[in-house]
């Protein structure tokens, strides 16, 4: 039962069969061994002429140009901190600052609740906010949608590269070309897309995104690029030494060094194990090359299986094009909390709720239980599919 990845993920020796990764992954023994290594050989912060500080400055400024890789930009669009969460409402503040009453706001209905909350606090100052409704059940956004959206008033276009929800994989790229036609910037929430396909903000025509390490087989971090234009023209609540065009500005009090040490550690596995040894970009590129081989299977057989159980109703694309890995799905009858404590009696790990992602839950009409949500990863397998059709076959 064990993932031919257990040898590099010591959690995955357990057997036990982690559906839930689209709330975090786990971790490679190159991430941990990392994290221990900088704890162990002295804690340091940057910045000063001793040896240790010397190694913490060093790291840092390799997991800004690292990140940078991965996000396919420059250095100094990239700002680190703890959460794709907290970096969101940090841009909302900021951008509380320039827009006006009147100004426009589109978020789609697939967001997860911290690409949207920030956006509806602006409503608070005059800013109208507007859903890009999706097409349900699939929970497909469609760019003719959105074009009757956008006016000369918006300001900002929110939108998720693959929902936490139903899977769903928008076109980022065409909603960019429509937003920027009225002269109106892109939010991209790239947390749950970054796992499945590399993440590349230059190809979407992103201003803003975030995304979370621990999504990436990762430390518990967040990541914002901000357009390199931008960064000096937006408003911080920042030290006065600070320069403004400076991305430590979006970066408050003292980043957590060891899960950079750790970040820095998951992107060497990517591009080890799975990249064939490529230094750079070019073996991110490789791996998720490879991720992409690995988890098509696993989507394909997935997809099929619970589209055709017969006590399985699913929620979002039906085709593997257009969709990640997750599903999300009731049985009827039964409650999503009463699935998810079955299926973990079973030792199969699936999330219950609405995942944080309320729009599509509210449009669906699931609100207040949800739905149960099933997240696979490339080091899952097919026994861990067997296991979770097992567990619903087996449900009282």
């Amino acid at each position: 039962m064990n993932s031919p990845f257990a040898s590099s993920f010591p959690a995955l020796r357990s057997g036990f069969s982690y559906l839930d990764n689209a709330a975090g992954a786990q971790v490679p023994s190159h991430c941990i061994d990392a994290i221990s290594q900088f704890l162990t050989t002295g804690s340091c912060n940057v910045g000063q002429p001793y040896a240790a500080s010397k190694v913490a400055t060093t790291l840092k400024a390799r997991a800004r140009a690292e990140t940078a890789e991965f996000l396919h930009c420059q250095p100094e669009e990239v700002m680190l901190g703890p959460s794709a969460t907290a970096f969101t409402f940090l841009v909302g503040r900021a951008l509380s600052r320039l827009f006006k009453p009147g100004d426009e706001v589109v978020i789609s209905e697939l967001e997860h609740e911290s690409n949207a909350a920030p956006w509806r606090a602006l409503e608070a100052q005059g800013v109208k906010v507007k859903t890009w409704r999706a097409r349900w059940p699939e929970g497909r956004l469609e760019a003719s949608d959105l074009r009757a959206l956008v006016t000369p008033r918006t300001r900002l276009v929110a939108v998720t590269a693959a929902a936490n929800s139903v899977g769903a994989t928008p076109d980022v790229a065409a909603a960019a070309e429509m937003a920027h036609s009225v002269g109106a910037w892109v939010f991209v929430d790239a947390v749950h897309s970054s796992p499945h396909h590399l993440p590349d903000v230059k190809a979407w025509g992103a201003d803003f995104a975030v995304f979370s390490p621990y999504k990436v087989f990762g430390p518990h971090l967040g990541c914002l690029y901000v357009r390199r234009e931008l960064l000096a023209g937006l408003p911080a609540d920042k030290l006065w030494f600070i320069p403004e065009d400076s991305p430590q500005k979006f970066e408050p009090g003292t980043t957590n060094h060891e899960g950079w040490a750790g970040w820095l550690g998951s992107l060497r596995y990517l591009r080890e194990e799975l990249g064939g040894g490529q230094p750079g970009r070019e073996g991110l590129v490789r791996a998720f090359q490879r991720i992409e081989e690995l988890e098509r299977p696993l989507l394909e057989s997935t997809l099929e299986r619970l589209s055709r159980h017969p006590r399985v109703t699913l929620y979002g694309p039906k085709e593997p094009t257009g969709r990640v890995a997750t599903f999300c799905f009731n049985v009827p009858g039964v409650s999503p909390r009463a699935v998810a404590e079955h299926l973990a009696a079973q030792d199969v790990g699936v999330a219950a709720g609405h995942y944080y992602a309320t729009l599509a839950a509210e449009a669906l009409g699931l609100m207040p239980d949800g739905a149960v949500r099933a997240s696979l990863l490339h080091y899952n397998t097919q026994a861990d599919v067997d296991r979770l059709m097992a567990g619903l076959d087996s449900l009282p």
